[in-house]
């Protein structure tokens, strides 16, 4: 792992263009102001309620993810070469997801290994065939970037059942406005708080197509005790739609209402928080109660739509991820703007040689994990991880892909200690509907907080940053893109 790309400071020690008035703003701020807007934003966060739970701890209790006061700055041009890229990016995952439940001519090809589409456990046979509304099978898509030189970003991975973390990002923004106000004078800064309004729309151009007048929304969710609960029920005031769980719901005739003390109102649009296999008990497990009986034959009668549509979460996998390259240029006849990481896929025998003479320099993943789990990183692991991961690779290959240890690019971050880079990703959010694929500029920077730590999850330690995108005076000096917005946006 080489040095890590500082997105502050070039290597001369200059400070880039982007970061001149938050480096003079760092230096004019005594520390012990920046100790005090860190314990404000603490209090604030504390009092909001924006809290998570870290399932399978010994401390599983509430905690306030660590807010950092130093934002994140992306200068305009960057940010439209990345917006560009997700654009096509989640347009190839749509069409890539109404293939392999339809005419499967990716799979014909050879292009993929069948078994990794039809053996994996979220590729669900029921959705074969069926037709979703408006063809769009991700309407919320989290896309994890990361950068490791000057030049890209890179998808560390996609994030379509369920993609978190929106509320922080608004959050965020809200926080930094009233700690900050100083700071945000000095620059253009391209809004993110019109987020609710782009998903609101999003949600209403995607309703069935029988629906008469305005689309009647829920947001569905596990309940109280799930980690991102606040996010749901925060989600839900910001859209302006009622927040239900599967108890407040029922199917008549393939249709489903909401009960309401006024009797029965039908609902058209879904935007569940729940994972496939609970969302309904007489179509997948049987002994869910966060479900709603009834609710996929509602779904497959083209009465409701659901936001994601159910079966997505194949292309959370990192094994499909690892063809992503292939699938962009299957479907749209293009080169990927944004880059894979460098991936070994563990099922190929010769990648798994490399990756288990190489073990301690790589990071290997579960193709289903998430959160930071089921993972290893091969620099920090002891004798023992790496032992129990060789033998994990040994017993089950077609679980893991490896990649190389990343020296993801730091941002300046303030700490008890002062200030201090600290290793950042960045996940935006993109929205498909049936008018146009969207993303707010911005997103979610989390970064981590230990020094030399590349775990950025929450769950894992990590806290969250505001992300800035501002006006960039060199963007005349960024090359054009190779790739039409528009016709990316006609394509779903």
């Amino acid at each position: 792992m080489g040095p890590s790309f500082d997105e502050m400071t070039l290597p001369d020690g200059e400070t880039r263009a982007v970061y001149e008035k938050i480096a003079r703003w760092l230096e004019e701020t005594p520390p012990e102001h920046l100790a005090s807007r860190r314990a404000q934003a603490e209090l604030l966060f504390r009092r909001i309620g924006i809290t998570f739970a870290v399932y399978g701890s010994k401390d599983a209790a509430e905690r306030l993810i660590p807010f950092d006061i130093v934002p994140r700055v992306i200068g305009r041009a960057e940010w439209k070469r990345l917006e560009t890229g997700l654009f096509q990016r989640v347009n190839a995952l749509n069409m890539f997801l109404a293939d392999i439940y339809g005419a499967q001519e990716i799979l014909k090809s050879g292009l993929l290994p069948p078994d990794i589409v039809l053996n994996n456990p979220f590729y669900l046979p029921v959705m074969r065939g069926l037709k979703v509304p408006h063809n769009i099978y991700v309407q919320i898509a989290g896309i994890d970037v990361v950068r490791i030189d000057e030049n890209d970003f890179y998808v560390l991975e996609d994030n379509l059942r369920t993609p978190s973390g929106v509320s922080y990002m608004l959050e965020n923004r809200e926080v930094m406005m009233r700690l900050a106000p100083d700071l945000f004078a000095e620059h253009r800064v391209a809004p993110v708080e019109n987020y609710p309004d782009v998903l609101l729309a999003t949600l209403r151009s995607v309703a069935p197509e029988s629906t008469a007048g305005e689309p009647a929304i829920v947001l569905l969710t596990p309940g109280q005790y799930n980690s991102a609960y606040y996010e749901h029920s925060f989600l839900a005031d910001r859209l302006g739609v009622e927040l239900v769980e599967g108890r407040d719901l029922l199917v008549k005739d393939d249709v489903v209402y909401m009960r309401t003390t006024e009797g029965p109102k039908r609902v058209d649009v879904i935007y569940r928080r729940i994972d496939d296999a609970f969302l309904d008990p007489l179509a997948f497990l049987p002994d869910s109660v966060l479900g709603v009986p009834g609710l996929f034959s509602a779904y497959k009668a083209g009465n409701v739509t659901l936001a994601n549509a159910v079966g997505t979460g194949i292309g959370d996998d990192k094994a499909i991820y690892s063809y992503m390259p292939e699938i962009v240029e299957f479907y749209l006849g293009e080169k990927p703007i944004l880059k894979n990481v460098p991936t070994w896929r563990c099922r190929e025998p010769a990648a798994l040689a490399y990756v288990l003479a190489h073990l301690p320099e790589l990071v290997v993943k579960e193709v289903n994990g998430s959160g930071g789990y089921g993972m290893l990183i091969g620099p920090h692991a002891s004798q023992a991880e790496l032992a129990l991961f060789t033998e994990k690779l040994r017993t089950d290959p077609n679980n893991f892909i490896a990649q190389p240890t990343l020296a993801l690019s730091t941002c300046p971050t303030a700490l008890e200690s002062g200030v201090a880079p600290r290793h950042v990703d960045l996940r935006p959010f993109v929205l498909s509907g049936s008018d146009g694929v969207r993303v707010v500029p911005g997103g979610l920077t989390r970064v981590a907080l230990k020094a030399g730590s590349l775990v950025v999850n929450s769950s894992q330690g990590g806290g969250t940053k505001d992300t800035w995108v501002v006006d960039d005076k060199d963007c005349s000096a960024t090359p054009p893109l190779p790739y039409d917005v528009s016709q990316a946006q006609q394509m779903l």
